[in-house]
């Protein structure tokens, strides 16, 4: 059982983004998800940090652990107070990509969670959350 079960990290540089990495690794890894599914958090965790800081213009990592009945989770929200997305239907396209990440995107980050949901809006900014369960 993790010691925390809700936390934060700024998301500001390419460190944090590192750090940000590690910490999904841990919090995982004390839920006992499996290397595939902590894999899955870890690299999920990892775009979307990245599209924090290069097109939010920074933010934060805000996580905490979920339950829903028997079950567990990991649930981690990424925000920024950036330009915002001005067209959700090509970014949340497959294959579309604004360059720097991993190519995944937000459709990659997506199929590799059980739950996503994104909320943005031009001049507000943006806020993605994902969840893995156990």
């Amino acid at each position: 059982m993790p010691a925390e079960t809700t936390g934060e990290l700024p998301l500001r540089t390419e460190a944090d983004i590192v750090a940000s990495r590690q910490a999904v690794r841990r919090l995982a890894a004390e839920l006992k998800f499996s290397l595939v599914d902590q894999t899955k958090m870890i690299t999920a965790a990892s775009e979307l940090s990245r599209n924090t800081v290069v097109h939010g213009g920074g933010g934060l990592m805000r996580w905490r652990i979920v339950e829903d009945g028997l079950r567990r989770g990991l649930q981690l929200e990424f925000e920024d107070t950036g330009p915002g997305i001005s067209d959700m239907q090509l970014a949340l396209t497959d294959g579309w990509t604004s360059g720097g990440g991993m190519g995944l995107g937000l459709p990659g980050s997506k199929r590799l969670v059980h739950d996503f949901s994104i909320r943005s809006a031009p001049g507000e900014g943006t806020c993605v959350s994902i969840t893995r369960w156990k």
